[in-house]
């Protein structure tokens, strides 16, 4: 029998809500999920739908989607639902596994989840940190959690925020790097609708390409710019005094510290 069995989902909001619609993409039963949202009009076909949640028992998971700072209020409630048989997964950012031991100490295991809204169309990293699952069960959350992109096991939780900064976050910052990539061409005289179109469509492309490369993609920029041509003149900019990997190293510090300020105030 495929694992888990049933999960219940207990918040379904933006990145929950994703996970589901990857899942049913990838052929998942929607009968292996129940879903628990106060606010949610409506539910993918053949999906449950509570306000509150049910009498249910024969669910082996229970996937966590609500605020961190909800969680202090909630796992009274979600106790009943998190005892032995059950794992909890857990999309709350900066609760690391002790924090969910601690707030469902009698389930059977706990598994950190980290992805991003990609999952919708099965192209997120995964990143899977567990305490308590057996062999078997590790390998069959990770194939359930692999239907929506690539999952990755991180042996050392220490790296768990940081790994969230790149591949949680991260598609925030290449949405932002391509409003900024748009926004420079106009103030330059490029109308916006077209800086748009063109930054959108050129990143979307240099993302595929360097999906399938056999080089990395510090060697395939240096393709792209010819000795004294233009697109070396561009980089030289972003080279200099290395302006770039120190803007980003200062993004992916401040988030993952953030993560860190989270877990301490849990």
């Amino acid at each position: 029998m495929a694992y888990p069995r049933k999960v219940l989902i207990f918040g379904c909001g933006n990145m929950a809500g994703a996970m589901l619609a990857g899942w049913l993409k990838a052929g998942v039963d929607p009968a292996r999920f129940v879903v628990v949202d106060r606010s949610l009009e409506t539910a993918p076909d053949g999906v449950e739908l509570h306000r509150s949640l049910p009498e249910i028992s024969d669910h082996d998971a229970v996937l966590l989607g609500v605020k961190p700072q909800h969680l202090d209020a909630l796992k009274g409630e979600l106790q009943p639902v998190a005892g032995p048989g059950v794992v909890v997964f857990s999309l709350l950012a900066g609760i690391t596994l002790d924090g969910l031991l601690g707030a469902f100490p009698n389930a059977s295991a706990h598994v950190r989840v980290m992805p991003n809204l990609a999952v919708r169309i099965g192209k997120s990293p995964v990143i899977l940190a567990e305490n308590g699952l057996e062999d078997a069960e590790r390998d069959a959350a990770f194939s359930f959690f692999d239907h929506l992109g690539s999952a990755l096991w991180l042996d050392n939780e220490a790296h768990f925020n940081l790994l969230t900064a790149l591949a949680g976050s991260g598609p925030g910052f290449v949405y932002r790097f391509i409003d900024a990539l748009a926004g420079a061409a106009t103030e330059l005289g490029l109308d916006r609708g077209s800086a748009d179109r063109l930054a959108l469509t050129m990143v979307e492309g240099a993302a595929q390409l360097a999906g399938g490369a056999d080089v990395p993609p510090a060697q395939l920029a240096d393709r792209v710019a010819s000795p004294g041509g233009m697109t070396r003149e561009g980089l030289n900019v972003l080279d200099e005094q290395a302006a770039l990997q120190n803007l980003l190293r200062a993004a992916l510090q401040a988030t993952a510290s953030k993560g860190d300020e989270l877990a301490k105030n849990a």
